[in-house]
């Protein structure tokens, strides 16, 4: 697990950023793969999910081990999930990209709220989703599943390393949610992720403004016209940027 602890600054800068932003940084330093596959929001609300990862693995169910009474035992990994996620930790969970059953439902979802998690991520599918949508901390998943989880996963360990649709996550990366979809920042870049992305987000809303004022997108972004660098240091005094 790793020792790394997310700061409130590079929460806060990291809040303001995307998903893409931080995909084209983690590609110059050559990870392609740490975008979570065919996963979306629940309910987007337009504010980013930021947190570190806290990760329960499922395996596929065995029939004579899931009957419905495992639900009564005190030690449930799925349960023991929901109860021990840090406040501020986002759960992540590896459901095998199966959809077909339910990661977890509103009740657990709406227990990792009251207790302060900063999201949830599932690679499967969430019950009762429309009350998971309601609620104002992030959910994401692949699609709304009524069946329980035990007809097809055991939960099985929970803060190890996992696969989320096809994304290594280990305990204490940093999660990053938009609309979009979900990024996992591995712990020790999430800092220098962060401070490069606001930078590199900063200069594209001055593209933007430039692009909708007419100007060629060539030299422009990416920039290779030095005459750019000072309209952009003009720009950024103007906005306070």
């Amino acid at each position: 697990m790793s020792d790394y602890v997310l700061s409130d600054a590079t929460r806060a800068k990291l809040m303001k950023v995307s998903t893409a932003s931080v995909a084209t940084a983690l590609y110059k330093r050559g990870l392609r793969s740490q975008f979570i596959q065919n996963v979306h929001p629940v309910s987007w609300k337009g504010v980013n999910m930021v947190g570190q990862a806290f990760t329960l693995r499922y395996i596929p169910a065995r029939e004579d081990r899931n009957a419905i009474t495992v639900f009564r035992n005190a030690d449930h990994p799925q349960r023991v999930a929901v109860e021990t996620c840090p406040a501020g930790h986002v759960l992540v969970m590896d459901s095998r990209k199966d959809a077909r059953a339910a990661s977890a439902g509103s009740i657990l979802v709406t227990r990792l709220a009251v207790r302060g998690c900063a999201g949830v991520v599932s690679d499967g599918g969430f019950r009762d989703a429309e009350g998971i949508g309601r609620l104002e901390m992030p959910a994401y998943h692949q699609r709304p599943s009524a069946p329980t989880n035990l007809t097809l996963h055991e939960a099985l360990d929970i803060n190890v390393p996992i696969s989320c649709g096809d994304a290594p996550v280990f305990p204490g990366d940093v999660m990053l949610g938009d609309g979009d979809g979900v990024m996992v920042i591995p712990a020790h870049l999430a800092d220098e992720i962060a401070e490069e992305c606001t930078e590199m987000e900063s200069y594209e809303d001055f593209v933007l403004d430039q692009v909708n004022a007419g100007d060629p997108i060539i030299g422009l972004y990416p920039r290779t016209k030095d005459e750019y660098l000072p309209k952009y240091e003009a720009w950024r005094k103007a906005k306070d940027r």
